[in-house]
Parts: structure tokens; C-alpha cells; sequence
């Protein structure tokens, strides 16, 4: 998932690859001129454009599975969730993880996950998979190039969330149905937006056994993911418990619980937050009561509350400041931002609340509205990133 924090510092003793400084006794050597460095905004646009083609596919097959009438090609309604959890939402991690690594080799990463995005959306299901989970092991590496500069508990955490996602892609290319790989899809979401959370905690002065526990309730979800690979029912009960405990974590430890004293952009991202955490605890309690086995309606309340509830309100907190630390594109925060937010968490409302009474018209109503949530929230983005003048930046 997108984090706050999107560059890591070079090593003592190695340069820094966007600055070069000039020599003391005068001008550099004279030779070829020095290759003018494009814009990030240029050599990154299209990798982001790759995973707004998976949002609004996967939207698109999420319409045509609540909506059978509607009319859609084959290939979008049955890859709707591996679209928006890992062509769209893994492109974006990857994406920011690669702007953090600051190498360019690191954006093979995204461009992997959002090329797997295209195939899927063409109907070429065999390679779409092998792309998306060739994106997870680049992930894998720009984390352990990452370990390389400094060893950190988070990175770990991060690191295990992607090499969830590369275990799952393995087993999907095998053959297995992505329901029973949901867990560890899940892992990698959550491990990634948990390690972030905890970076940022540390401002907070933790207690001594604070990054201790995250770290038992990342295993805990961990082992579920794991298990749910052979017996996808014991496992999906173990992960929810799993669930239950970060979401436990991140409501005593995360700084969100001051920042939303706070006003303006503070206050937004740590409403985003606390309500995410909400949802996360509900899927939490679904997953571990239901193993994702005890019929649709539990099913899809179950899914819909961990990645509508938690992680697109993760994304709508983030974005303001993603985009400007990765396009260097400015996404100033606005009052307006509540709305779709608002929107995003009734709709999850009453899905679930469709999905817990049996009750299909509602479920309908609650995903029209969640896209109409998503939609909205990207059109005031665009928006807003339209109407601000250009960041500068020092040279």
C-alpha cells in the first residue's frame, strides 16, 4: 500500500544520483554533456497510468458482477479481484517502493504489475498471472536492496508481505482458484500498510514491547496466510485472527490517535486511518468466524470489509501525499476530500450489512455506491491537481 515516507537516504560514502556537486576549483572537466535527467513526472505517469487501467477494469468486472445484465467482456468480471489488489494496488506499492529506492531498476517492479494488469484485461490469463508475480519477486528484491542500506523491523515486515504475494502468484500459476489464495493476498496488503504504521509510530515514543507485538501479530497473520495454502478454511480462521490483532495494534499504537486532533490534512489522513482500522478489526471477526467458507454472502462481506473498508481508506488518507512525493504533482488537501470518504464507508456499511441479512438488492446498492465512492474520490483528486499551481522544487 502507498506510505508516507517515499525516499530512503544513500549510504555514508555513496552519492546521491540527483545531486552532483560541482568541484571546488572551478568547472567540471571538459567532455560530452551530462544526459539531461528526465522529469519524474514523465518517466512515472505511465507506470501510474497501468494501474488506473486495473482500477477501472476491475471496477468495470465488479459492476458486471453485481449487475450479470450488464455487458462485459469475460475476462474482467473473473479477474476482478486479482485487478484491483495487485494490478492496481500492487503497482501503486511497488511504484512508491521504487521512488524509494531511488535505482532505476527498482520500477520493474510496477511496470511488471501493471504490464500483468493489461494482459489480464486482454484475456491473456497464463501471462497476466506470470507478470504479476514476476512484479512480486522485483518487489522482493528492491526490499532486500533497501535491507542493504539499513536493517529495520519494518522493512522485514514489508519484505514478508511481498514475498506473501510472489507465494500466491506461484500457486496461481500452478493452477489454484484465487479464492483459496485470498489470505495471503491479504498479508501482503496488510504487512505492508502495518510496517508503514509502525515507522511512523516511532515518533510517537513507543513502549519497549510495542514493535514486539505488531511483529507476533504480523506472524500470527503470516502462519494463517501460510496454512490457508493447504487447508484454506483453518487458515482463513487463523488470519482472521491474525486481523483482529494488528487492527488491535494499530488502535493503540498508531499516531493517528493524536494527529486527529489536529486540523486540515492531519486530521483527514487520521479520520482515513481510524475508520480503515475499523473495518479491519470487522474483517478481522468475519474471517476468523466464517473461514471464508460459509457461503457468498459472508465471503464477499468478508473481502469487501478488509479491502474496500481498510485498504481504499488507507489509499484515500495517503494520496495527498504520495502523489506529490511521486509525480511531484501537488494534491493539496480540500474539506471536499470528506465526501467520497464518507461515501466509501457507508457504501462498505451496506454492503456488509446486505451481504450479514441475505439481502441481494442491498449488497447491489452498497458496491454501486462503493465505485461511485472510488470514482468520486479520484475525479476531486484530479481535480484538485488541476486546479493547484506546480510544486517547485530546488535544482
Amino acid at each position: 500500500m502507498p506510505t508516507e515516507q517515499t525516499t530512503v537516504p544513500p549510504r555514508p560514502g555513496e552519492p546521491d544520483p540527483d545531486r552532483r556537486p560541482l568541484s571546488a576549483a572551478g568547472p567540471p572537466p571538459a567532455g560530452p554533456p551530462a544526459r539531461v535527467r528526465p522529469r519524474p513526472a514523465v518517466t512515472r505517469l505511465p507506470l501510474l497510468a497501468g494501474a488506473a487501467v486495473a482500477l477501472l477494469a476491475g471496477l468495470y468486472g465488479g459492476l458486471a458482477l453485481l449487475l450479470p445484465a450488464a455487458p462485459a467482456p469475460e475476462a474482467l468480471p473473473r479477474e476482478h479481484g486479482p485487478l484491483m489488489a495487485l494490478g492496481f494496488l500492487g503497482t501503486l506499492i511497488g511504484l512508491e517502493r521504487a521512488v524509494a529506492l531511488n535505482r532505476p531498476w527498482g520500477y520493474a517492479a510496477p511496470a511488471l504489475s501493471g504490464l500483468g494488469a493489461l494482459l489480464l484485461v486482454a484475456g491473456a490469463e497464463q501471462p497476466g498471472r506470470l507478470a504479476l508475480t514476476a512484479g512480486a519477486a522485483w518487489l522482493c528484491g528492491i526490499y532486500l536492496a533497501l535491507l542493504g542500506r539499513r536493517v529495520s523491523r519494518e522493512t522485514l515486515l514489508q519484505l514478508a508481505g511481498a514475498l506473501a504475494w510472489y507465494a500466491a502468484g506461484l500457486l496461481w500459476l500452478a493452477g489454484r482458484p484465487v479464492a483459496e489464495l485470498v489470505a495471503l493476498i491479504a498479508a501482503f496488503h496488510v504487512l505492508t500498510i502495518a510496517a508503514e504504521r509502525l515507522e511512523l509510530a516511532h515518533v510517537a515514543a513507543l513502549r519497549p514491547a510495542a514493535a514486539p507485538a505488531l511483529t507476533g501479530a504480523a506472524a500470527l497473520l503470516g502462519a494463517g496466510a501460510l496454512w490457508s495454502a493447504w487447508q484454506p478454511e483453518a487458515g482463513a480462521r487463523l488470519a482472521g485472527a491474525g486481523l483482529l490483532a494488528v487492527a488491535a495494534w494499530l488502535a493503540v499504537c498508531d499516531v493517528a490517535r493524536r494527529t486527529v486532533r489536529g486540523r486540515g490534512l492531519s486530521r483527514y489522513a487520521a479520520v482515513c486511518l481510524l475508520a480503515g482500522y475499523g473495518w479491519l478489526a470487522a474483517a478481522g471477526i468475519l474471517w476468523a468466524a466464517t473461514g471464508l467458507a460459509a457461503g457468498s454472502y459472508s465471503y464477499d462481506a468478508a473481502l469487501h470489509a478488509l479491502f474496500l473498508g481498510f485498504v481504499m481508506s488507507m489509499v484515500f488518507g495517503h494520496a495527498p501525499v504520495i502523489l506529490p512525493a511521486v509525480l511531484r504533482i501537488r494534491l493539496p488537501y480540500r474539506p471536499v476530500l470528506y465526501a467520497p470518504l464518507a461515501l466509501l464507508h457507508a457504501a462498505v456499511a451496506v454492503r456488509v450489512a446486505g451481504d450479514l441479512a441475505g439481502a441481494g438488492a442491498v449488497r447491489t446498492a452498497g458496491g454501486l455506491l462503493s465505485e461511485i465512492a472510488l470514482l468520486s474520490f479520484a475525479c476531486c483528486a484530479a481535480v484538485l491537481a488541476l486546479r493547484s499551481r506546480p510544486e517547485r522544487h530546488p535544482k
